[in-house]
C-alpha cells in the first residue's frame, strides 16, 4: 500500500509522491523562541517527528528543515523586559528547548536555520516581489504584500477574499493601500534595540514572520518542495501568507502536501495562561517521563483535536507500562523486521493511511497480549521494532519500569555522538542540552584529550 497524506490544500486525501525519487524534502514551521516550549508545541514537534521518522522508514532519504523563529515583537518585548540582548535570550530559549525536545525524543531536523541568518534572502525575495508589482513601500517606511494581486490567495485556508474583511482576522495598519496587506519588511522603530535592526534598500528595519519561513524554507530546500507541515492554527494567516509569497516571486508551486496537526486543549478547552491551564513541557516532564507523554499524543490521530489532562496522561503512563511489561517478560529475539508479517502489514497498512497511529498503536497491543501467551521472543522482538518506527519502547523495560534512567549503553553513546557532532559545528547551546539531558537521567559526562566518557551517577 502507497503512503496517503490528507492534504489541507486540495481537502482530500491523495498518493504520495516526491518531487525527486526516493528524497522527501519537508518544512515545519518550528518555535519562536521568547519562552519556555508549551504543550501546544509538544503536539506538532512530536507530530512531524513522527512523519520523519516513518518516511525514513519507508526508506526514503529525508531532508528536514525546522526553522527557529529568533526575531520578532515578542522576542525584542522579552529582551526589553530582561535588560539582555535579543541573541542572549534566544540562544538561552533555544537551548531549553534543545533540552526538552530530548526529553521527548525528538529527533534533530536535518536543517534547524535561524531567521536572523536568513535576512539577505528575505529581502532578495522582497526585492523580487517589489519587482513584480507584489509588493510596495507604505508611508511608514513598511514594504507590504498585495494581497489582491495573488489571483488564488485564500485557497490554502480555503478563505475567500470577501470573506477576509477588515477588523475581523486582520489589523488595520497604517500606511496599508488594503487592510488584507501584510508586511514582509517593518521599518525600525526608535525604541526598538540595535539588534533588531538590520539595514537594507527599505531603510532600516527587520523582516516580517511570513517572509521568514518564505526564505529559509527556498533556501535549503528550493522553490518547490514535498511536505510543509505546522499547526491548524497557522493555516491562516501564516500558511497562506507563505504560499503567496512563496509562489508569487518563484512563479512556480511551493509545496505539493500541507500537513496540518489539529488543536489542542486542555481539559476541554483552549490553553490559556488566563484560564491558568497553561503548561510548559517542563511543568509536565517534572510529574510523567518524556516517553509517557510521546505515547499518549501520539495515540490520537494527528489530525484529530486533542485533549490534554492529567486523567488522559495517567492513562497513557498505565498504556506504556503494559507494553514494557510484555517486553520485561519475554526477551526480543534477534529477528528481522518482516514486512509480510500479518502484524507488521497491519501497522504498515495503518501508518501509510495518513499516519493512523490509533490503529498502529492497537496493533502494539495485539502484540504484547501474544508476548504475554504465547512468550515468543520473535513476538516481542516484532513489538519493540515496530514500536521502534514511534520512537517507543526503546528503553530497557526493567528500568524504566522501576522508574530508572531508562538508557541503555546504545542509547547513550547515540546521544554522545549527536553531542560530539553539535560540538564540531560550533553549536554548543545543543551540546550543553545534550549533557544536561544525559544528566538529568542519572548520566555523568567526562571530557578528556581521549573523548568521552560516562558514568551513572
Amino acid at each position: 500500500m502507497s503512503l496517503r497524506l490528507h492534504n489541507t490544500l486540495s481537502r482530500a486525501d491523495e498518493t504520495f509522491t516526491p518531487i525527486e525519487p526516493g528524497h522527501v524534502r519537508m518544512y515545519v514551521c518550528g518555535i519562536t523562541v521568547y519562552d519556555l516550549c508549551h504543550v501546544g508545541h509538544a503536539r506538532f514537534l512530536l507530530v512531524f517527528d513522527m512523519v520523519f521518522r516513518w518516511l525514513r522508514t519507508l526508506g526514503y532519504r529525508v531532508t528536514y528543515v525546522r526553522n527557529i523563529t529568533d526575531i520578532d515583537d515578542k522576542i525584542i518585548k522579552r529582551a526589553l523586559e530582561r535588560g539582555i540582548s535579543i541573541r542572549q535570550l534566544t540562544d538561552e530559549m533555544t537551548a531549553a528547548m534543545h533540552a526538552d525536545f530530548a526529553q521527548l525524543g525528538v529527533e534533530p531536523p536535518t536543517h534547524e536555520p535561524r531567521a536572523t541568518a536568513h535576512v539577505p534572502q528575505m529581502l532578495a525575495m522582497i526585492g523580487t516581489l517589489e519587482d513584480k508589482g507584489l509588493a510596495y513601500r507604505s508611508t511608514n517606511g513598511d514594504v507590504n504584500y498585495a494581497v489582491r494581486k495573488f489571483p488564488s490567495y485564500g485557497q490554502l485556508s480555503g478563505k475567500s477574499i470577501d470573506q477576509l474583511r477588515s477588523g475581523e482576522r486582520v489589523a488595520v495598519l497604517d500606511g496599508k493601500e488594503d487592510p488584507l496587506d501584510f508586511v514582509l519588511w517593518k521599518a525600525a522603530k526608535d525604541s526598538e534595540p540595535a539588534d533588531a535592526k538590520w539595514d537594507s534598500a527599505y531603510g532600516p528595519g527587520r523582516p516580517g514572520w511570513h517572509i521568514e519561513c518564505s526564505a529559509m524554507s527556498c533556501a535549503l530546500l528550493g522553490e518547490h518542495f514535498d511536505i510543509h507541515g505546522g499547526g491548524l492554527d497557522l493555516t491562516f494567516p501564516h500558511h497562506e501568507n507563505e504560499r503567496a509569497q512563496s509562489e508569487g516571486a518563484n512563479g512556480n508551486t511551493f509545496v505539493n502536501y500541507w500537513l496540518h496537526n489539529g488543536f489542542l486543549n486542555v481539559d476541554n478547552e483552549k490553553m490559556s495562561k488566563s484560564l491558568g491551564n497553561f503548561f510548559t513541557i517542563r511543568d509536565v516532564l517534572k510529574r510523567y517521563d518524556g516517553e509517557t507523554v510521546r505515547y499518549f499524543m501520539l495515540r490520537t490521530h494527528y489530525r484529530s483535536p486533542f485533549n490534554f489532562s492529567d486523567a488522559n496522561l495517567d492513562d497513557a503512563r498505565n498504556a506504556l507500562r503494559r507494553l514494557y511489561t510484555a517486553l520485561d517478560s519475554v526477551a526480543p529475539s534477534s529477528i528481522p523486521l518482516d514486512w509480510e508479517q500479518p502484524q507488521a502489514a497491519a501497522f504498515q497498512a495503518a501508518m501509510n493511511d495518513d499516519f493512523n497511529t490509533p490503529i498502529a498503536v492497537s496493533v502494539l497491543f495485539d502484540l504484547a497480549g501474544e508476548v504475554n501467551r504465547s512468550r515468543s521472543p520473535d513476538a516481542a522482538a516484532l513489538l519493540k521494532n515496530l514500536a521502534a518506527t514511534l520512537g517507543l519502547l526503546q528503553q530497557v523495560p526493567r528500568s524504566y519500569l522501576q522508574g530508572g534512567s531508562g538508557l541503555d549503553d546504545t542509547r547513550i553513546a547515540e546521544r554522545i555522538e549527536a553531542r560530539n557532532a553539535a560540538k564540531k559545528a560550533r553549536d554548543f547551546a545543543l551540546a550543553d542540552s545534550i549533557r544536561q539531558e544525559l544528566a538529568a537521567q542519572g548520566v555523568v559526562l567526562q571530557d578528556s584529550a581521549q573523548g568521552t566518557t560516562w558514568m551513572k551517577a
